[in-house]
């Protein structure tokens, strides 16, 4: 396995945070946004055929089409709640996701192609404010799901650029020094991210560093059950 260029990655994720109303809903908008070197038809597939999603995120079993149920192994789960196949040079779709057995969230993805042969995917995660446990927010802001979705992004990199790249024992590499590096300046783009829609720098560091401890299994799971 070649080495993974940690920094180009972090560096190539725009990240966004904004607490806003969604359909009424006080609302927590976490937004992710990456340019792929891929025709938006060939990126799509990666986003939605099991099979290709189990080379770079996880195994996904289900119906992956518009009202189907989908469950990631390990993971969330929902419905396939819109789904707007490549039209000219926009397609998107709409999932409903739960985790744990929690409240539903949702994710949409949006892909905008740049010409024959790259591809913009923006990704936005809405969770509605009083659906989260309570205090989960406060303990571990947007880096909670967000060092999550980076993780994605990152598998997707490589999937479509250097396959080769992609560890064997990903969860191995999450704990090597490699990996920690990588979930490091995750946690800390998300601070900077929430800093910058108005949380107190001390409340949006500490969240990053309680969300790190817990990827890295230097703190404990929250049981908000």
């Amino acid at each position: 396995m070649t080495m993974v260029n940690i920094a180009a990655q972090l560096g190539a994720v725009d990240r966004g945070i904004r607490t806003t109303d969604v359909d009424g809903v006080p609302s927590y908008v976490q937004s992710l946004s990456q340019r792929y070197p891929s025709p938006i038809a060939d990126l799509w597939e990666a986003l939605t055929t099991a099979d290709r999603i189990g080379r770079w995120f996880l195994p996904v079993s289900g119906d992956l089409r518009l009202g189907g149920s989908y469950q990631l192994e390990g993971n969330a789960g929902g419905e396939v709640l819109a789904c707007d196949p490549p039209s000219g040079d926009r397609a998107s779709f709409r999932l409903s996701w739960v985790f744990g057995g929690g409240e539903p969230t949702f994710v949409t993805v949006f892909l905008h192609a740049e010409g024959d042969d790259r591809t913009r995917l923006v990704l936005e995660h809405v969770a509605g404010v009083d659906t989260l446990p309570p205090g989960m927010w406060e303990q571990f802001g947007p880096a909670g799901t967000g060092m999550g979705w980076d993780s994605g992004l990152l598998g997707l990199a490589l999937h479509l650029t250097a396959p080769e790249a992609r560890p064997d024992d990903v969860e191995a590499w999450t704990m090597s020094d490699e990996g920690k590096a990588f979930l490091r300046g995750s946690a800390d783009a998300w601070a900077a991210a929430q800093i910058a829609d108005g949380t107190e720098p001390s409340a949006a560091k500490a969240a990053a560093d309680q969300t790190y401890g817990m990827y890295t299994g230097e703190v404990p799971a929250p049981d908000h059950g």
